[in-house]
């Protein structure tokens, strides 16, 4: 009856009287959302697909361009201002302003959110690293520096070039570490930012860019540093940290993150302290790469690289190669920061996400083959393998 020319389109003001004469218990904040859409359209209409994809909790792609033009009327008040919260709630409240840049996404996200499914990839991945070490730490009674023990290096999951053909030691080392201080950094940087970042962004995107950084850290070793064996699942924890401080920089404005500017400072350039090995002690010493902490660029990749490049390390040292933790930040800059600007967008649809993907498949064919032909065709001495 109000659309006689069935159009799909009313007016703002007839659509605002309807809801008021039949008392359509509707939510504000989408009311708002749908006012704000009606807004950036030519004729400030409202349409019915469009209500029907935001009662449904579908975000059509005129919504989204509505909100990337800023052609809408926000709500005076913000999700700050809401009082009466409970504990989660307000959780959930830090989480949208701690990833999200923009406040319309934020009410969205706030409003959208659900506890099922809860963010279990990246609780499992650390549960499971917690796991790994205690059983290593009291099988060998070693807490620090467990790589210097002679059987550590023995592990099935510990990334070696001499077992290459074994293709899941490429992702597995992720659960091996040198000793408590860089687990317990990697842990907690995959609780404070990984389980922010999969409640917002859901298991599937967090879980393919974590896996991609460990995938890509492996890989990128076994090409450039073919002595080298490989520990450590920093290499992921590098993807997400730095895909997230890529998402600050580029929507710095909008970012409403408790002091946001300390800790990008700390981030560029804290480093991690390493003690060194103790002398004569027997053991893989030499080429291991031990993937640190630190979420982006920081003063550990140039210690890293100096180490790499120095004149040779006594026997009593490790020569830590950095390529993995270059690697673990170039996957999270480009692929990663695609995937945190699409909140809540189909990838599919975005033509730079599909460039993205097919580098990244080009870089692990190029991967697999260097590892079956390259490293006979260059007669490569690799140590021999535990």
């Amino acid at each position: 009856q109000l659309d006689p020319e069935n159009t799909g389109f009313i007016g703002v003001e007839t659509f605002a009287s309807l809801v008021h004469s039949h008392e359509l218990p509707l939510d504000p904040a989408k009311l708002d959302m749908l006012v704000a859409l009606a807004q950036g359209n030519d004729e400030g209409q409202v349409c019915y697909q469009e209500l029907v994809d935001l009662i449904s909790s579908k975000r059509s792609s005129s919504f989204k361009r509505a909100i990337a033009n800023g052609q809408r009327a926000l709500p005076r008040d913000v999700l700050l201002d809401e009082t009466g919260l409970g504990i989660y709630k307000r959780f959930v409240r830090y989480v949208a302003y701690e990833i999200l840049p923009c406040e319309m996404d934020r009410r969205w996200y706030f409003y959208q959110h659900r506890t099922c499914p809860p963010p279990v990839f990246m609780a499992a991945v650390t549960l499971t690293q917690i796991i790994v070490f205690l059983c290593y730490g009291a099988r060998l009674n070693k807490w620090v520096l467990q790589t210097y023990h002679p059987e550590y290096m023995k592990s099935p999951l510990v990334y070696h070039p001499g077992h290459r053909a074994r293709a899941w030691r490429f992702l597995t080392y992720m659960f091996m570490h040198v000793g408590l201080e860089q687990l317990g950094f990697n842990a907690l940087l995959q609780l404070m930012i990984g389980v922010p970042l999969e409640m917002v962004h859901g298991i599937l995107r967090i879980s393919f860019l974590y896996l991609a950084g460990v995938l890509a850290g492996s890989l990128t070793v076994s090409i450039t540093d073919m002595r080298a064996p490989l520990v450590g699942g920093s290499g992921g924890v590098y993807a997400l940290c730095s895909a997230h401080l890529a998402n600050v920089v580029m929507n710095w404005a909008g970012m409403r993150c408790p002091y946001k500017l300390l800790r990008m400072v700390l981030a560029l350039v804290c480093s991690e302290y390493r003690p060194p090995a103790p002398l004569g002690r027997a053991g893989p010493r030499r080429g291991l790469s031990t993937v640190p902490h630190c979420p982006a660029v920081s003063s550990e990749v140039g210690r890293a690289v100096w180490l790499r490049f120095s004149p040779p390390l006594p026997a009593s040292g490790p020569q830590p190669s950095f390529m993995a933790h270059l690697a673990g930040a170039i996957v999270g800059i480009s692929m990663g920061l695609t995937i945190l600007r699409s909140y809540e967008e189909s990838l599919q649809d975005q033509c730079g996400w599909w460039v993205l993907l097919l580098s990244y498949g080009t870089f692990l064919l190029f991967a697999v083959f260097w590892n079956i032909f390259a490293y006979d065709l260059l007669g490569a001495q690799i140590p021999p393998p535990p």
